[in-house]
């Protein structure tokens, strides 16, 4: 791999989200969460390589109004990934990044760090973070990671991993949803679009690669960002923000 391969930071988002329908556009602070995204990736590759993939022509008027790029995919796409690998048909890059939409405090640095060992790699990379409670460790819509000594992913689940053989809680790890992809990692992919045993029951479209025996490499960062997978957690985010905001001020 070297630094010349060109590549992208695609955002995928979908307004017909089962969990939590619009939420791309939900109101954070003053701006659509999409585009606290979106600024985001900017400053970790600049505006020019950021691009929202989405299926929805109103959330491609509100990126294209805060003058952010849009590709627009069909409605067809099973994931995220799926999308991904449709938006790379259109802008056939060597490599795409995926940064989840439903992400709005994540860390441009983080983005880099993926980006860096991509490069280094060209395995399927995804970040993850040390989990700090319990029930963070508890909770099912946060993805949990196993990993080998050199940061090979061996298993990903909705469920609490590891767990002693009493049921008991010990460490944990969890995702960080920033992906890097080649364009023929993408290709299989969405070439091989049924959901794998694991991926089908986890929900958990990462499992797919692995699955089908693609190295995925694990990048650990600092500590993860604040997603939003239902409406019960924008408040979290909004007090997070508010309180980064004093604490620049």
């Amino acid at each position: 791999m070297n630094s010349t391969q060109s590549f992208a930071v695609v955002i995928p988002a979908r307004f017909k989200s089962s969990r939590f329908p619009g939420k791309p556009l939900v109101d954070i602070c003053g701006k659509p969460m999409i585009q606290h995204v979106w600024e985001r990736c900017c400053k970790a590759v600049g505006p020019e390589l950021v691009y929202v993939a989405t299926d929805d022509e109103g959330i491609q008027d509100v990126v294209e109004s805060f003058g952010g790029q849009v590709v627009m995919t069909s409605s067809e796409c099973l994931t995220g990934t799926d999308r991904l690998a449709e938006a790379n048909q259109a802008l056939d890059k060597d490599f795409i990044v995926n940064v989840q939409g439903d992400e709005p405090l994540i860390n441009p640095d983080d983005i880099k760090k993926v980006i860096s060992v991509f490069q280094k790699t060209g395995n399927v990379t995804n970040a993850m973070c040390a989990i700090t409670s319990e029930e963070e460790f508890r909770s099912f819509t946060v993805p949990k990671v196993t990993f080998s000594t050199s940061g090979k992913l061996l298993y990903m689940s909705r469920s609490g991993i590891p767990l002693t053989k009493y049921g008991e809680y010990s460490f944990g790890y969890k995702q960080v949803c920033i992906y890097a992809f080649s364009k023929k990692q993408l290709a299989f992919f969405y070439s091989n679009a049924a959901k794998t045993k694991h991926e089908e029951v986890e929900d958990i479209e990462i499992l797919r690669f692995l699955e089908s025996d693609f190295q995925v490499d694990m990048v650990e960062v600092e500590a993860g960002s604040l997603a939003v997978d239902v409406p019960d957690d924008v408040q979290a985010v909004i007090d997070r923000m508010n309180s980064e905001s004093q604490f620049r001020g």
